[in-house]
């Protein structure tokens, strides 16, 4: 029943910056908690950042101080801007969440699709 949707992914030269959003719709009670991954051919899905209400968001070292991680309570949303992109970062970046509904207290993860970030030399 929830879904989330990225989007915001494109081309961009290096030292550029593109604004990254997943939205998530549906039968939500809450997100605990929302992260965004990145994952390039040949690589595992690695953790870029996590924003939790309530704490100081986590940023992977690789990213720290070009990114910013960033939500939208009220639009069941999160943010991922990014700046001074280098073409390492090339990737398609992926958006979870905790999402608590009224048919399971718990909660549990769900996946967006992910979108394509593409960084020039």
């Amino acid at each position: 029943q929830v879904r989330l949707v990225e989007s915001g992914g494109g081309l961009v030269q290096a030292g550029g910056s593109l604004r990254l959003s997943c939205a998530a719709s549906g039968s939500i009670f809450s997100i605990n908690t929302m992260n965004w991954y990145r994952q390039t051919p040949g690589k595992q899905r690695e953790l870029v950042a996590t924003i939790t209400s309530g704490l100081s968001p986590y940023y992977a070292d690789f990213v720290k101080g070009r990114f910013t991680i960033s939500r939208d309570n009220a639009k069941n949303t999160v943010y991922l801007q990014m700046n001074s992109l280098k073409p390492e970062d090339t990737a398609v970046y992926f958006c979870a969440a905790w999402v608590v509904t009224t048919a399971n207290a718990d909660g549990r993860s769900y996946w967006g699709q992910g979108t394509l970030v593409t960084v020039s030399s």
